[in-house]
């Protein structure tokens, strides 16, 4: 019957219908190819999302050069010439600056040598390699084929010394492994305890790496093959990966936790051996345990980090996790004049998905009215009530909770742990902080008593 009305068709109707035809089938190949941002990626997508954050692959990201062994890793320096831009930004962030030479870049060295401590035993002459420039400076000196730290950190914030050794028990999960009962840190080498972090590809056969820092290959995988051939189908970039691998990029170091195998040959690693990005982060790593309702040396009770480098801890916990956020969705590795490596500065950056009127909120008529803080103050910056200072970073200087989940006065009171209304509020209560929310009519009472 159709054949039959199709040939009772002028001449011309049947062409244009032929034409119609090729080119709808077409566009259908295109769709279906991957990669596309067609129907299949557009239905993976998760609404509320800024304009221009990349969909959700379809499925993980295809083999390349770090799964095959076929490339070579080359070294920082080998991206500059095409990456300018990149690289001039990175080469000046903490990241390509965690460990330094002293004797090449004596500037360094910000510690006070100079006047009498009885803390410090040694000279800038007996330091092999100074670590960090932000929160705090730490000296290693060569023991062997690695390094291990002296007892004693420069406070970069207060400008003091502070006496820096790990207790034996009761701290971190790795002491027990590395005892140091002379208390001045020999008997804890800087391999397999930091190194696989601070530096690109670290051996822990040969304890050397193919370049010290966080460069260019800890994220984009090795660069021989793109060099060869400068494509994006011979180099990792996190940004085409799913939420899961994008965000393992940077979990594997920012994060507290132990290999699934462990000891490696006879030694205990605080870093995940054996990952290259690009690889599920699962397959070698296992974040720190914790027990909702307990204290312990790493969480609050309700499993919010209170110590160093565990962004990734709490991120993971987050809404914004599951929401296909990464880690890069607000701060750019690359380098920025933000302070953070962030996108944009901190009152405007929350700003890119949370807005009035916007999907993801706020619900109310203005900011004041969610915030319950003059614009233009403290208080009214997103950071400050849903990323409060309570991981410690070094003695009383903390770095930001990654949750992004506002803990309330009721919950801080039950749970003896910190919330973002008294921290800013130092002379008032939780008992104080409570009664006043229950005022706020736009806020659920019963979620606010909790």
């Amino acid at each position: 019957m159709f054949r039959k009305l199709i040939r009772a068709l002028p001449a011309y109707e049947r062409i244009l219908m032929a034409v119609i035809a090729v080119a709808v089938i077409a566009f259908a190949g295109l769709l279906a190819m991957p990669g596309s941002s067609g129907a299949a990626d557009v239905a993976k997508s998760k609404p509320g999302l800024p304009a221009g954050h990349p969909p959700t692959p379809a499925g993980d990201m295809p083999a390349l050069p770090t799964a095959s062994g076929s490339a070579r890793y080359v070294g920082s320096k080998a991206c500059a010439s095409c990456h300018k831009n990149q690289y001039d930004r990175w080469i000046k962030t903490p990241m390509a600056n965690v460990v330094t030479d002293p004797k090449l870049h004596p500037e360094v060295v910000v510690g006070d040598f100079k006047t009498p401590n009885p803390l410090v035993t040694f000279t800038p002459k007996d330091v092999d390699f100074v670590y960090g420039t932000v929160w705090k400076q730490r000296y290693f000196h060569k023991s062997g084929k690695t390094y291990v730290p002296y007892p004693v950190q420069w406070d970069i914030t207060n400008k003091k010394w502070l006496a820096y050794h790990a207790p034996d028990k009761g701290g971190d999960w790795w002491t027990e492994h590395y005892p140091d009962p002379k208390g001045d840190n020999s008997g804890r080498p800087t391999g397999p305890l930091c190194d696989g972090c601070h530096s690109v590809n670290y051996n822990p056969e040969t304890q050397t790496p193919t370049e010290w820092n966080v460069g260019c290959e800890a994220c984009h995988g090795p660069g021989s093959a793109h060099i060869a051939k400068p494509t994006r189908a011979t180099i990792i970039n996190p940004k085409r990966m799913n939420y899961v691998q994008a965000s393992d990029t940077c979990i594997q170091c920012h994060s507290q936790g132990q290999p699934l195998k462990n000891p490696i040959a006879g030694q205990y690693y605080d870093w995940p051996v054996g990952y290259h990005v690009g690889q599920k982060l699962a397959d070698f790593w296992k974040l720190e345990e914790h027990k909702l309702g307990e204290l312990s040396f790493t969480h609050f009770p309700d499993g919010t980090a209170h110590k160093n480098r565990m962004q990734g801890n709490d991120f993971v916990q987050s809404l914004m996790y599951t929401r296909d956020v990464t880690c890069f969705s607000c701060h750019d590795p690359h380098g920025t004049s933000n302070e953070h490596l962030l996108k944009k500065p901190v009152a405007e950056l929350c700003a890119t998905c949370h807005y009035i009127g916007g999907d993801n909120g706020p619900r109310t008529t203005t900011m004041e009215q969610h915030t319950h803080h003059a614009a233009g103050s403290t208080g009214s910056q997103c950071v400050s009530c849903h990323m409060p200072l309570v991981a410690q970073q070094v003695a009383n200087i903390n770095v930001a909770s990654h949750t992004f989940h506002f803990t309330t006065p009721g919950q801080s009171e039950a749970q003896k742990m910190p919330n973002a209304c008294v921290l800013c509020h130092k002379d008032k209560t939780n008992a104080w902080a409570l009664q006043t929310m229950k005022g706020w009519d736009e806020r659920s009472p019963w979620r606010m008593s909790q």
